[in-house]
């Protein structure tokens, strides 16, 4: 068997999450502790206690997320998880995919942590600045998805699974396309509750300032074969890693192209660690018989 460990994104956080992981394992303890002090705010408040409205928030819940997946990750360890340990690949969705690197040995959890927070931060003021939405468009083919975008002025931004695909960019725009395209005949597609146009032109601002940021952060080679979002392919070299994941923010997530292609380099199973079952749903509909199961809390390790 030959693990791939993958890794949530934004979307996924719930109140609550993380609390039995600090309560009942060293290791979960230990790194809700360390991100609070690092981040110079309670990050556990927020995460165990809420409000629902402040850990949404962008520049909260990607640091969230980072600190929940990672918890759980340390905490398999901790067990002395086998399969967990003899991991193989690490991949993330969008924010996930810096816990992949952190995962993979890239950053240590410190150098990680401020990685996502200064993309959560700079992510949140570009949200802030502009008026952007996201819609995700079910059981149609990337074409008609493409034509669609382009006859709105709008951007594509995750290709997560067969038969589901994402656009961005400008509220208004995004409110057309919906309509056009449930005129057209379109099924299903649906404005996603988000903060912003994430993966669209709209991120520049962000993209630039964190292009800078990554510039003053060391990069190591993965100890697990890591693949990018943005090329959804894998790689290996610090500075093809640090380039791409700059560009990830307004490129595309070639998600599917990842999961396809970790398989197709001896990936046999795929275990997810984080909210909601999302990835593992994507897993299954790229092929449902590749094996696949979701973690989320203490009592699941």
């Amino acid at each position: 068997m030959s693990l791939a460990l993958l890794f949530a994104g934004q979307g996924a956080q719930k109140v609550g999450m993380g609390k039995n992981l600090y309560a009942n394992t060293v290791a979960g303890r230990a790194i809700y502790d360390q991100a609070s002090e690092i981040l110079g705010w309670d990050l556990k408040r927020i995460s165990f206690d809420g409000p629902d409205a402040a850990l949404t928030e962008t520049k909260v819940c990607q640091p969230a997320l980072y600190v929940h997946s990672l918890a759980l990750y340390e905490a398999l360890l901790e067990r002395g998880d086998v399969e967990v340990t003899s991991a193989r690949f690490a991949l993330g969705l969008s924010l996930g995919e810096i816990t992949a690197l952190t995962a993979a040995g890239v950053f240590d959890f410190p150098t990680g942590l401020r990685v996502v927070a200064e993309r959560g931060r700079l992510m949140q003021a570009a949200c802030e600045a502009t008026h952007g939405s996201m819609a995700a468009i079910i059981g149609e083919t990337p074409a008609t998805v493409a034509a669609l975008a382009k006859k709105h002025d709008l951007d594509i931004a995750n290709f997560n699974c067969p038969g589901q695909i994402v656009i961005s960019g400008e509220k208004t725009k995004i409110t057309a396309a919906i309509a056009d395209g449930q005129a057209g005949g379109i099924k299903k597609i649906v404005e996603l509750n988000v903060a912003g146009a994430y993966h669209s032109r709209l991120m520049q601002p962000a993209r630039t300032e964190f292009e800078k940021f990554l510039a003053t952060v060391h990069f190591n080679t993965p100890r697990l074969t890591f693949f990018a979002n943005a090329a959804g392919t894998a790689l290996s070299r610090p500075v093809d890693i640090r380039d791409a994941l700059a560009r990830q923010i307004t490129s595309p997530v070639r998600w599917e192209e990842c999961i396809v292609n970790a398989h197709e380099m001896g990936a046999t199973e795929f275990l997810e660690l984080g909210l909601g079952g999302v990835l593992a749903g994507h897993v299954k509909r790229i092929n449902k018989d590749w094996p696949v199961t979701t973690k989320t809390r203490f009592a699941e390790l």
